[in-house]
C-alpha cells in the first residue's frame, strides 16, 4: 500500500521493514530534504528509462546522518530506501560541509 505524506510517498511494507532493520521510518527519512548541506547523487546503477533514482546523504535532525534513495515523480518524491550512514559516508558528509565553508 502506498502512503502519502505531503509531497512524499512510500510503500508501507518497505517502511515497516526499514523500521525493523534500521530503526528509521521513511517519514523520519523525509527530513533529509530540509538539510541545506545534503549531498545528492544520480543513481546510474539502478535508474531506468523514465524512472531516475537519486541517492541523498544528509542530516535528518539531531545530527543523524542518513542515506536515502528516492525517485522524483514530479508531483511526489517516492522514498525507496533509507538507512543510517556508515562512517565513510559521515566523513564524506562532514568533509563536504568543511569544503563548503572553505576549511579544507
Amino acid at each position: 500500500m502506498t502512503v502519502t505524506k505531503g509531497r512524499f510517498e512510500w510503500d508501507s511494507e518497505k517502511d515497516r521493514i526499514t523500521k525493523e532493520k534500521h530503526g528509521l521510518t521513511f517519514e523520519e527519512a523525509s527530513e533529509i530534504f530540509k538539510d541545506p548541506n545534503s549531498i545528492e547523487f544520480y543513481d546510474d546503477k539502478n535508474s531506468m528509462i523514465g524512472k531516475d533514482r537519486y541517492i541523498v546523504l544528509g542530516d535528518i535532525g539531531s545530527a543523524i546522518i542518513c542515506v536515502v534513495v528516492y525517485v522524483d515523480k514530479r508531483e511526489k518524491i517516492r522514498i525507496v530506501s533509507a538507512r543510517p550512514a556508515v562512517s565513510k559516508e559521515e566523513i564524506k558528509y562532514y568533509g563536504n560541509i568543511q569544503k563548503t565553508l572553505g576549511r579544507n
